[in-house]
């Protein structure tokens, strides 16, 4: 069993049944129940992925996204003093963006196994407290 924690592009891409990446994203969750794995995220991740319906008005969708993060089976990691601390330890690298350190730290407080982005900047790149950070494309299944 490992902690799994997804950029919220991968929360997107599924979300939105994006034609290119939508099916790896199911795919690699298929194989994480299977495993028994933990699915991590941020309340970054869920702020950004309520950006949209709220802007646009559609509150039945706003709601199921939120049902959608409180469902047991998904762990959402805040942004706390731990949290805090590391994310200072991580912009020390300023190639990391602000909103992409503070999901690398949210994921180095909670120590998972494997950090999952789409953004191909951020693979490879080391968090202390996880243990890998890779793409999409290269993320094991």
């Amino acid at each position: 069993m490992a902690n799994v924690f997804w950029d919220t592009n991968l929360f997107i891409y599924l979300f939105e049944r994006n034609p290119q990446f939508a099916e790896r994203v199911v795919e690699i969750r298929k194989n994480m129940l299977a495993r028994g794995d933990r699915l991590c995220t941020s309340s970054l991740t869920v702020g950004e992925i309520l950006v949209k319906p709220a802007a646009e008005g559609q509150r039945s969708l706003l709601e199921r996204y939120r049902s959608f993060f409180q469902h047991p089976a998904i762990t959402v990691i805040p942004f706390d003093l731990k949290a805090a601390g590391i994310y200072a330890e991580i912009r020390r690298d300023r190639s990391i963006s602000r909103p992409d350190a503070i999901q690398l730290a949210c994921a180095a407080a909670a120590e998972v196994d494997l950090f999952i982005t789409n953004d191909e900047r951020l693979s490879g790149k080391v968090a202390p407290g996880v243990k890998f950070v890779t793409s999409l494309a290269r993320a094991p299944l």
